[in-house]
């Protein structure tokens, strides 16, 4: 059985999130968009675990729940994000919601309802040991971030959990071709997760994964990350990642890393540099672009939907316009990952030229980029 999964996002009782990340609008916008497994998120927060056993059935003890609400077919898995000690940020994919209340007592943490994602005074070796009692799936969350992942503070897995853990998050502003730079890497499965915010489909799943399961449950998920059966990974261009490049945080300008360092990491506009993914991974690569080991699975370029009609049309994301033409797409082609990946261009060209051209172009990998830094996102240029 193969599904398309997004394992890592946030409900409504993280910051910054939106107040419609409900179980019942995530299942049914991950239904437009073809996802077939959709992470809980945020399932040591007590609201939300009572929120999630009031709409969410499990399935057979499989460690795998469905929508109580009739004609869903979104299946959900518990995961929880923690940030340890050291600003790193650590997924969880948990067995079950009762498992998740009993993790509860296992942190040492001030208020673990203050935030969906709680702030845990554990390192992350401790929180790995917690994990592994509860027979958790762990693995770094967007480990070339520079704030909260795990290469900011450290140069290897090891370092930081003194054990071998399940996979890594690439996060937005990496892929295979530069991750497999990193030798370490070689050892793990890669997943690509949203880290969404927001229920809406330009959201969800703008990151994803094509897995093969064996047995749809907690399990099988568990089997398939540790024998690394990803079909196919989906992602964001890495250079469209708001930290790709080092780049000023104030004026934005991109920096040479070296220049970067000599100058204390200042802008001339008196801004603060951030070191940017592209520079850290230079700095730990040892092997040449284009060696991955030899069960890596392609990792295919996409954006959603609503953002490249959005770009074809001119017209804002959430505007009638696009979100019309979005269902018409989504009406004719069952969903928006069949409509950005499988369906002939030629049937997409019939419906709309112009996006068929951008869907092309991202099909081809031939993209022009004008790359992200200093916290601003890059962009495709399609002049």
């Amino acid at each position: 059985m193969i599904i398309n999964a997004d394992l890592h996002l946030h409900s409504r009782y993280s910051m910054a999130t939106s107040k419609n990340m409900t179980p019942q609008t995530m299942a049914y916008e991950a239904m437009k968009k073809g996802l077939n497994l959709l992470a809980t998120g945020d399932a040591f927060h007590s609201k939300w675990l009572e929120e999630l056993e009031d709409n969410l059935n499990q399935v057979d003890d499989t460690g795998i729940y469905e929508s109580k609400t009739p004609n869903v077919s979104t299946k959900f898995i518990v995961t929880n994000e923690v940030e340890d000690n050291e600003r790193i940020h650590h997924l969880l994919i948990i067995p079950s919601l009762d498992v998740a209340w009993q993790m509860r007592d296992e942190f040492r943490v001030k208020n673990m309802d203050a935030d969906g994602r709680p702030k845990i005074r554990m390192s992350g070796a401790e929180i790995a040991d917690v994990a592994r009692d509860y027979d958790c799936i762990i693995g770094p969350a967007h480990i070339f971030t520079p704030w909260t992942g795990i290469y900011k503070s450290y140069d290897s897995i090891y370092e930081c959990y003194g054990q071998r853990v399940d996979f890594v998050e690439l996060g937005l502003s990496s892929d295979t071709i530069l991750a497999d730079t990193i030798e370490e890497l070689h050892e793990y499965t890669f997943l690509t997760n949203s880290d969404s915010h927001s229920p809406w489909p330009h959201r969800i799943g703008r990151e994803f994964n094509r897995i093969e399961l064996g047995d749809y449950s907690f399990e099988g998920l568990k089997s398939a990350i540790k024998r690394g059966s990803i079909v196919e990974n989906y992602g964001i261009n890495p250079r469209i990642g708001k930290y790709h490049e080092t780049g000023c945080i104030n004026c934005h300008k991109i920096h040479d890393i070296k220049s970067a360092i000599k100058n204390n990491m200042k802008c001339d506009c008196g801004g603060r540099i951030k070191k940017g993914v592209k520079s850290r991974i230079d700095e730990l690569s040892t092997i040449q672009e284009g060696r991955h080991p030899k069960n890596r699975p392609h990792y295919q370029y996409l954006l959603p939907l609503a953002e490249l009609l959005s770009v074809a049309h001119n017209k804002g994301v959430t505007t009638k316009y696009v979100q019309t033409r979005y269902d018409s797409l989504v009406e004719k082609f069952s969903n928006e990952i069949n409509v950005l990946i499988n369906v002939p261009i030629e049937k997409i060209a019939d419906m709309d030229s112009n996006l068929a051209n951008i869907i092309k172009s991202y099909r081809t990998k031939e993209l022009n980029v004008i790359p992200g830094r200093g916290g601003q996102y890059g962009f495709v240029d399609y002049s």
